[in-house]
């Protein structure tokens, strides 16, 4: 169990660097892309499942798996607005409307925000 979590933080992780990678790459000219939309979904689904493995894992190891579930509670929500943002974003681009410079950033600067709270807060 504790190989698959590590995996699922691997695909955080990337989902993160997905988000936030290319919300800086088109800092310039913002949007969003669909591959952020991408990367939000996949930060949300291995949220979930790596959120699921803790009670388990932390039955199995306490000191390295100890939920803290307030933490948890805020990144879930913070994600969940990231994934909604990035679906009207991507669909805004698909229907050849334009997105506002507020979309684009809440885009990648809340998924920022979700980095800072998973690494800040111990």
């Amino acid at each position: 169990m504790t190989i698959l979590f590590y995996i699922l933080l691997f695909l955080h992780i990337v989902g993160a660097s997905m988000v936030v990678g290319i919300w800086i790459a088109n800092m310039k000219t913002p949007s969003v892309h669909p591959r952020q939309r991408d990367g939000a979904f996949v930060q949300l689904i291995t949220g979930i499942a790596m959120m699921g493995l803790l009670p388990v894992l932390h039955g199995q190891n306490p000191a390295e798996f100890d939920p803290n579930y307030a933490k948890l509670g805020i990144k879930f929500a913070v994600g969940l607005v990231v994934v909604v943002l990035a679906v009207i974003g991507t669909r805004k681009v698909k229907n050849g409307q334009p997105v506002s410079t507020g979309l684009a950033h809440g885009v990648g600067g809340l998924a920022l925000v979700n980095v800072a709270v998973a690494t800040i807060w111990q």
